[in-house]
């Protein structure tokens, strides 16, 4: 009994087989580095890779190595030395400069690098890795390779200042005297200016670029709040350098600015009633007229709502008078233009 019992059991269990070893993840390389210098800062952004280059989805905690080199001075790039790892990020510390995949890190260069890395070319690249048996890193291949000029650049831009006008918001500013090495300002190549209308912490979006203040932003809308910054651009188009953004500014769009005034009145006295025309004007957001009549003083507004077309008919004047009329014009934020010239009309 015992003897059968103890066979069953063995036949039962099965033969394990032969351990698998752990799968080997090995991450897909970056391919998409982008990289500038943003003050004493070096800003880069790069989309993480989900899968293995195995074409298998990741799971295991992902690292990030950011690796530099300096091209020999006067060499370019043909003789670039490989890249060694400038910094490794654990997932704790790159995660919370991480949204929807994308990394956007900023690299701080310490003062001796600052000073010393100044008029050359730094080339900067990525690559992740995983955690393999004993913690061996896997790394993935080293990303794309991007040249960054480092440039003595400008503190941030000051006396920032928003003024609106009925066509622009015009940005003035005061252009950088000193870089943050304490020198005179080299190789200034102008200014990008920057907009959010969802607060002040932004996100900011590159409204455009000026030589030199100041700069109109003719793409606004009344009623709206809006928020600007300015950055300094120092070095060649190709691969420009920005000082810090200046402190935001806030610019209130509140319409102000009454129409123009409307011209060409003419009256008509005929069948009882007084006709009035006039030039009808063309800002796009006119909301009507008002008619006004000078038989005393006040002046007497004639109708209740605003006129749509540039036309009235006063059926309340009376024969063997003479009335004066002149008309304004409205716009869809309740401002009124100044009055029109005056035309005067005989009842008889």
């Amino acid at each position: 009994m015992t003897l059968a019992s103890s066979a069953a059991w063995m036949f039962g269990c099965g033969v394990q087989g032969t351990p698998r070893p752990p799968r080997v993840e090995r991450p897909a390389k970056i391919t998409n580095l982008t990289a500038m210098q943003v003050g004493q800062d070096l800003q880069i952004q790069f989309t993480l890779p989900q899968l293995t280059t195995e074409g298998e989805r990741l799971t295991r905690p992902l690292e990030i190595e950011i690796l530099r080199a300096l091209a020999p001075s006067g060499a370019g790039l043909s003789r670039l030395p490989e890249p060694e790892v400038w910094t490794l990020l654990t997932r704790q510390e790159w995660s919370p400069h991480a949204k929807d995949n994308v990394v956007s890190y900023s690299q701080h260069l310490t003062g001796r690098e600052y000073h010393d890395w100044q008029g050359q070319t730094l080339v900067v690249a990525v690559r992740t890795l995983t955690r393999g048996f004993r913690h061996r890193p896997i790394e993935s291949g080293s990303s794309n390779r991007v040249d960054v000029g480092i440039y003595d650049v400008s503190a941030a831009v000051e006396n920032v200042k928003g003024v609106l006008t009925e066509k622009a918001v015009e940005l003035e500013f005061s252009p950088p005297a000193r870089t943050l090495s304490g020198g005179p300002a080299q190789d200034l190549a102008g200014y990008r200016i920057y907009r959010s209308s969802s607060g002040e912490t932004g996100p900011f979006e590159l409204l455009g670029e000026a030589p030199a203040p100041p700069f109109r932003d003719t793409h606004f809308e009344f009623g709206k709040t809006y928020f600007y910054q300015v950055s300094a651009v120092f070095g060649a188009p190709a691969h420009p350098a920005l000082s810090e953004a200046s402190s935001p500014v806030k610019v209130v769009a509140r319409d102000i600015f009454p129409p123009a005034a409307p011209q060409g009145l003419e009256g008509l006295y005929s069948a009882g009633a007084v006709e009035l025309v006039w030039t009808a004007n063309t800002e796009t957001d006119l909301a009507g007229y008002n008619v006004y009549r000078l038989d005393g003083q006040p002046a007497r507004k004639l109708n209740k709502e605003p006129v749509r077309t540039p036309q009235f008919r006063d059926s309340s004047a009376e024969p063997g008078k003479a009335y004066t009329y002149y008309v304004t014009a409205l716009d869809q934020s309740g401002n009124e233009s100044l009055p029109s010239p005056k035309t005067e009309v005989e009842t008889r």
